[in-house]
C-alpha cells in the first residue's frame, strides 16, 4: 500500500529533475565559440579573437581597426588588463532570419586592470568611465596592487549558419545605432 505513494512521488521528482537539465541542445555549441573567443582574449591571441568576431561587423569596423582597438586594450603596457573568469547567463533559443541563426547570450566576466602606473589624475578618469561603464557595486579598486577588479555583465549575439560554429557581435546599448547595419532588428529590438 505504501508503494504507489513511493511510485508517485518518484515519478514526480523524476519530471522535475528532466525539466530542470533540459537544455536547449544549441548551448553547448555557443559556449564553446564563446569560451574559445575569450581565452583568446585571455592569452593575447588578438588576432585568433578577431576572427570569432561576426564578419558583417567588419562593415563598420574594419578587421585592422579592431585588431588594433583589442591589442590597444589587451596588451597595453602601461593598463594590463586580466581575464580572470566567464560565467554563462541565459542563453536565448537562436532565430533563424534570413539564413542565419542568432542568439542573444548573456555572460559575465571577472577583469583585473592593473593601472599602478598610471598616476592619480589618470586613475580616477578609468574609475569614473569603469564605473559609468559597469556599475559602482562592479568596481573595485585595489589600492594595494593599483587594480581595479570589475565583474562585467556582457551581452553578446551570437550568429552562426549552421549552429555548429558561433561568431560574436558585443552589443552594447551605445553602438547600437552602427549595429542597425550588421544585425536584424528583430535581434536589435531584444537589448
Amino acid at each position: 500500500m505504501r508503494t504507489k505513494p513511493l511510485i508517485f512521488l518518484f515519478i514526480l521528482l523524476s519530471f522535475v529533475t528532466f525539466a530542470q537539465t533540459k537544455a536547449n541542445p544549441d548551448d553547448a555549441a555557443i559556449k564553446k565559440s564563446l569560451t574559445y573567443f575569450v581565452n583568446s582574449i585571455k592569452s593575447k591571441q588578438i588576432d585568433q579573437a578577431v576572427n570569432c568576431i561576426y564578419p558583417k561587423f567588419f562593415t563598420i569596423v574594419s578587421k585592422e581597426k579592431m585588431t588594433q582597438i583589442l591589442n590597444m586594450t589587451y596588451n597595453n603596457p602601461f593598463m594590463k588588463i586580466e581575464v580572470q573568469n566567464l560565467q554563462f547567463g541565459n542563453i536565448e533559443k537562436p532565430e533563424f532570419i534570413k539564413g542565419e541563426y542568432f542568439s542573444i547570450t548573456n555572460y559575465f566576466l571577472k577583469l583585473k586592470c592593473n593601472a599602478g602606473s598610471l598616476n592619480d589624475d589618470i586613475k580616477k578618469k578609468i574609475n569614473s568611465a569603469l564605473t559609468a561603464k559597469y556599475g559602482k557595486n562592479n568596481v573595485k579598486y585595489l589600492a594595494n596592487e593599483g587594480s581595479y577588479l570589475i565583474n562585467a555583465n556582457m551581452k553578446a549575439c551570437a550568429v552562426s549558419r549552421d549552429k555548429k560554429y558561433w561568431k560574436f557581435v558585443i552589443l552594447e546599448k551605445e553602438y547600437k545605432p552602427q549595429l542597425v547595419k550588421v544585425l536584424p532588428k528583430k535581434v536589435l529590438d531584444k537589448f
